[in-house]
């Protein structure tokens, strides 16, 4: 089924009302909003129960949609919260949610089966297959990753679901749902909306001083809107719920002026530069043109843009109300009967009854003109007359006040049928009920995963071993002859590769590979298509108990938890997937499509793939490139001991290995213990501390 083009939509964030009414009135299609608990930005104002039912009655009177986001991982004793911000949400209207959790998207469906649910970001969909796997769950629409390129994005859209396409704002060096470094760092988890945004601090790599290795300009596709038209995106999306209502006002002005008229004019490009700019914008994900040129940070310069006249100006933009629904209209009035006003927005249509009567003039009698002066005056409203009809007997009188009280009724009614437009029905969910199964601990069984084909015999032990999916498949026939229980790892990364994944799948097949370790939507529905037992990898997030439910129903073999749960929080899990966890390793902190090399000149060619990258403070964290993504590892490996990871309720240990040195390290570290261990610096992660 093809996709009818249709003006593509400008999505504009909000973290305020003041930010709403100013989307609203600079000409924004819909605008998306932070839930006060369960949003990526919780560090904007958000709103709470009251302030989302104004904005929607607010955005639905001007013909504006309005979506809610729900878009963190969420743990399980946060669930009835969440229930109640789904009912929140569905009982102001919204149009819909934006998820990055599987499992809220289960409660949601389950709470409100009509409400819309859109794919967030947060999700790392980046492939035509992962959004091929949302189609088919039932998603309306997925927010597609930044760090897509042109054709990337077109073979996606051949798929019949709306797409959304950030076209304006902040990069994050990592694959959006990808990124742990806050976490890690800090506690503050980036997919809780708690990221302390520690990529914009100084990291080097080589010997760079004062270098911020991780931090990029921010994005603009601006320019492309009417080509991201032309390919059917549904929504062109603005990044940026944290910033001032300014920012949202000029960027929509000039996102407005790009789909309509195919330019921006200087006006509006100078107030969206000097309202917020990191050194100017950056297309080259979209282009396929990374490298240094996208790497900047914020100025002086940058910050003395943004003046107070300047910001002055951008709200003189929107200070007024915006009157962009037009309506039609009829008045009558007759001696001796009570007048009356139709009024139609097209759609809807209300009449008004006055309880006055119309009376004979004693001295001016109202005439026409005078009458419709009075009745045109839609100030303040969402209204403006395209046409209005006066029937009026001659030689009546009315009062003034009298026709301001009809018309004002009239639209105050008009308003009322406008702002409800789906009227849900809620379901009542007991969320109890959901954790009734258990997981049946057989055994806490070892599975390992390598960087490359060179594993010592002392693995042959491993329930599993998973090798990278790129591997030289003469390799993976001898693993799988010598005794090894061999399965491969699909790329964290896909972007670009699907043809060659899929192809590299059907070569493992053939020399007898069953099992997948998948760590994305689009890895898992390759790996199902090809016939792969699927083994769901930290990467896809799993950390509540719905969560799990939905993996199990999706008929994901077993799966590793995310590093973000506490040990607590694994023991209190229900469902009865197997599921382990990482014991061991360098924990990936960031996954990159521009590798963080490249700030600094570096090419490819002269990297080698052993570089590190420094912090201010001299920690030096691993880069490891697979060719078409750099994974940011961190600088100390997680050590789990056996007599901690035996007393989980978990059934497996995953050794992670990526950057060890086989001969000194790996021959032995099945044997590994506290005391061996304790020569080394080490982490326990965020299994004890958790995070925020």
């Amino acid at each position: 089924m093809k996709k009818i083009m249709k003006k593509i939509e400008i999505l504009a964030p909000a973290g305020g009302y003041e930010s709403v009414t100013a989307a609203v009135r600079c000409g924004a299609d819909a605008v998306y909003v932070g839930e006060k608990s369960f949003s990526a930005r919780a560090s904007a104002k958000n709103l709470d129960d009251e302030e989302l039912a104004m904005a929607v009655r607010y955005c639905h009177i001007h013909g504006v949609k309005l979506y809610v986001t729900l878009n963190t991982i969420v743990f399980d004793d946060e669930f009835e919260k969440l229930k109640l911000a789904i009912i929140s949400a569905a009982k102001a209207d919204a149009d819909a949610l934006i998820v990055q959790n599987m499992g809220a998207a289960r409660l949601a469906r389950m709470i409100v089966p009509d409400l819309p649910l859109h794919a967030s970001t947060q999700m790392s969909v980046h492939t035509a297959s992962g959004v091929r796997a949302l189609y088919e769950m039932g998603f309306k629409r997925v927010v597609l990753s930044r760090e897509m390129s042109r054709d990337e994005i077109k073979r996606a859209a051949e798929i019949p679901i709306e797409l959304e396409v950030f076209v304006h704002g902040a990069l994050c060096m990592c694959v959006s749902g990808q990124c742990y470094f806050s976490a890690m760092l800090g506690s503050r988890s980036g997919n809780r909306g708690m990221c302390a945004q520690t990529c914009r601090l100084e990291f080097s790599v080589g010997n760079q001083k004062n270098a911020h290795a991780l931090s990029l300009k921010d994005n603009s596709l601006i320019s492309h809107i009417n080509e991201l038209e032309k390919m059917g995106i549904t929504s062109a999306k603005i990044e940026g719920r944290m910033k001032r209502p300014e920012y949202v006002a000029a960027a929509v002005r000039a996102c407005r002026e790009q789909r309509d008229s195919g330019f921006v004019s200087g006006e509006s490009a100078g107030l969206l530069r000097g309202v917020f700019s990191r050194t100017g914008f950056t297309d080259g994900y979209y282009t396929a043109k990374t490298g240094r040129e996208m790497f900047g940070i914020r100025r002086k310069d940058d910050v003395v843009s943004a003046s107070e006249n300047l910001l002055s100006n951008i709200r003189r933009t929107y200070k007024d109300e915006v009157r962009n629904v037009s309506i039609n209209g009829e008045f009558t009035a007759k001696a001796g009967e009570r007048p009356v006003i139709e009024v139609t927005d097209g759609k809807n249509k209300v009449k008004i009854i006055s309880d006055a009567v119309c009376e004979k003039a004693m001295k001016t009698p109202l005439n026409t003109e005078k009458c419709r002066t009075q009745l045109l005056k839609t100030g303040g409203t969402a209204y403006k007359f395209e046409n209005l009809s006066i029937n009026i007997d001659e030689n009546i009188s009315l009062p003034l006040s009298l026709l301001n009280a009809v018309r004002r009724n009239a639209l105050a009614k008009l308003d009322e049928i406008r702002s409800v437009i789906h009227k849900y029905d809620i379901k009542d969910v007991d969320i109890s009920q959901q954790h009734k199964e258990r997981p049946e601990i057989v055994k806490n069984s070892l599975r390992a995963r390598f960087t490359g084909t060179k594993i010592s015999n002392a693995f042959k032990e491993c329930e599993f071993v998973f090798v990278p999916l790129f591997s030289d498949i003469t390799e993976i026939q001898r693993l799988k002859k010598e005794g090894f229980n061999v399965g491969v790892e699909i790329p964290r990364g896909m972007f670009g590769r699907e043809t060659q994944i899929e192809n590299q799948l059907k070569r493992s097949k053939e020399v007898g590979i069953n099992d997948a370790l998948c760590n994305n939507i689009g890895a898992l529905y390759t790996a199902k298509k090809q016939g792969f037992i699927m083994h769901g990898g930290f990467g896809l997030n799993l950390v509540n108990t719905f969560d799990l439910l939905w993996a199990q129903d999706y008929g994901i073999k077993d799966v590793e938890l995310s590093f973000e749960l506490s040990f607590d929080r694994i023991n209190a899990l229900g469902a009865a997937i197997p599921r382990g966890i990482i014991s061991y390793g360098y924990l990936p902190l960031m996954l990159c499509r521009n590798c963080p090399v490249k700030s600094e000149g570096i090419d490819c060619k002269s990297c080698k793939n052993n570089l590190k990258m420094t912090d201010r403070k001299g920690k030096r964290f691993y880069l490891k490139c697979d060719g078409n993504c750099t994974e940011v590892l961190n600088c100390v490996p997680l050590f789990i001991a056996p007599e901690e990871y035996l007393k989980l309720s978990t059934n497996f240990n995953v050794l992670r290995f990526s950057v060890e040195n086989y001969v000194e390290n790996v021959e032995n570290i099945i044997d590994f213990n506290s005391f061996s261990m304790s020569k080394e610096k080490f982490t326990r992660g965020l299994y004890k501390r958790g995070v925020k």
